[in-house]
């Protein structure tokens, strides 16, 4: 994963950037969460999308979505939306209703897909993840109307 996420993300926040991501994804998640997440490949073999989540272990109606990516020549194909509907389905298969993540403030094409997902966006949350790491944090009720993505 760590290969392709600064070109992903266009080398969003420089080299701060780079580093916060590599940090965001360290091998227990890939460890830990593999029943949790979902991984997209092409043919190839290359990673084409990824989606780390899990089932949060104190708040038993909660699941998390900590990290996703998908390939920018993807976008607007409905990958990303396709990763979502099967956390979706995997968090109430588990009983949960809810799901959170969070996103930076600068990158506003995460706060906009996220939106359309139908989650509800927080105001920015200064130094949420730590000093100068503000975060804006989404929720999505899984137990409204069935969640139908567009």
């Amino acid at each position: 994963m760590l290969g392709v996420l600064d070109m992903w993300w266009d080398g969003l926040k420089g080299e701060a950037g780079a580093t916060e991501r590599a940090l965001l994804l360290p091998r227990l998640y890939f460890q830990h969460f593999t029943t949790t997440s979902f991984l997209v490949e092409r043919s190839d073999g290359k990673v084409a999308a990824f989606l780390v989540g899990f089932l949060s272990q104190t708040e038993p109606e909660t699941a998390y979505v900590h990290f996703v990516g998908v390939d920018p020549a993807l976008h607007g194909q409905g990958v990303g939306r396709g990763l979502y509907r099967a956390f979706f389905a995997l968090a109430r298969s588990h009983g949960r209703r809810y799901v959170h993540c969070i996103t930076s403030p600068e990158n506003t094409a995460s706060q906009a897909f996220h939106t359309r997902l139908g989650f509800t966006a927080s105001a920015v949350k200064p130094d949420y993840d730590g000093p100068g790491l503000d975060r804006v944090a989404f929720t999505i009720d899984l137990s409204a109307d069935p969640v139908e993505i567009p």
